[in-house]
């Protein structure tokens, strides 16, 4: 796997968990970092101090990728600057709850940042991987939008609509040197996972463990940063065989 020196990773949620996994490990190849987070600027300004110790950039973008307005002035004159080289979606929140007693606010809330969010940044950045001609999306899922997930009828929701949007997305931009692809992960330890029982879970893995972030880290950076790349439209579960 090659370096991609100077090429720019833009991680959507990339403060904590997941995403903080990710823009490291991309760093480590090479790629000089944009790193948009909502409101944890503690977090996000420790993400890019190890980035930077690393000898790569970092460029900490803060606002709401549910507000089209937001989302269009902090990427708009940026992307038509630079054109980032790989996009990473992987903001995600979970407001769980039986459907039988979810609000309205509990399923809008997690729809427009998990869903409406994707057409907000990607909608933007996208004119610039076209004019580049070149370009990697990879868009963060769940398991939970492959099988679903009692108590996440509006998470399931969204990241199943992540991936139908996906598979539409890489049919529109493929020819355009663009590779599209979901990584889907199952019960991974980060903070949104906190309070899972795992005596419930672990049965229902066969690799008998909860995942880590550098496991999602891996994958999400094998997608953007192998050169000989012939992988597009798919979707790769990183669940310890939860969903096979």
């Amino acid at each position: 796997m090659e370096n991609q020196t100077k090429k720019i990773a833009l991680i959507i949620g990339g403060s904590r968990g997941i995403g903080r996994a990710v823009a490291l490990r991309l760093a480590d190849s090479g790629f000089d970092i944009w790193l948009t987070y909502k409101s944890n600027h503690p977090a996000a300004e420790s993400v890019k101090a190890d980035i930077e110790k690393k000898g790569m950039m970092c460029k900490l973008l803060c606002f709401d990728i549910s507000n089209y307005e937001e989302t269009v002035a902090a990427l708009g004159k940026l992307t038509e600057e630079s054109a980032p080289y790989a996009l990473v979606y992987n903001a995600g929140i979970r407001k769980d709850n039986l459907l039988m007693w979810m609000t309205k606010e509990e399923w809008d809330s997690v729809l427009s940042t998990n869903l409406d969010g994707f057409f907000n940044v990607t909608r933007t950045v996208l004119f610039s991987m076209l004019r580049a001609k070149e370009g990697r999306i990879v868009v963060v899922s769940s398991t939970s939008g492959q099988i679903g997930q009692a108590g996440q009828v509006n998470y399931s929701a969204s990241k199943a609509g992540l991936i139908g949007a996906a598979k539409a997305l890489a049919r529109e931009v493929g020819k355009r040197n663009i590779a599209v692809n979901v990584v889907a992960p199952g019960f991974i330890e980060t903070e949104m996972t906190e309070g899972i029982p795992g005596e419930r879970v672990l049965p229902l893995i066969p690799l008998g463990r909860l995942g880590n972030t550098e496991d999602v880290a891996a994958v999400v950076n094998f997608l953007c940063a192998e050169k000989n790349m012939y992988i597009h439209g798919e979707v790769i579960a990183v669940n310890g065989g939860l969903s096979m």
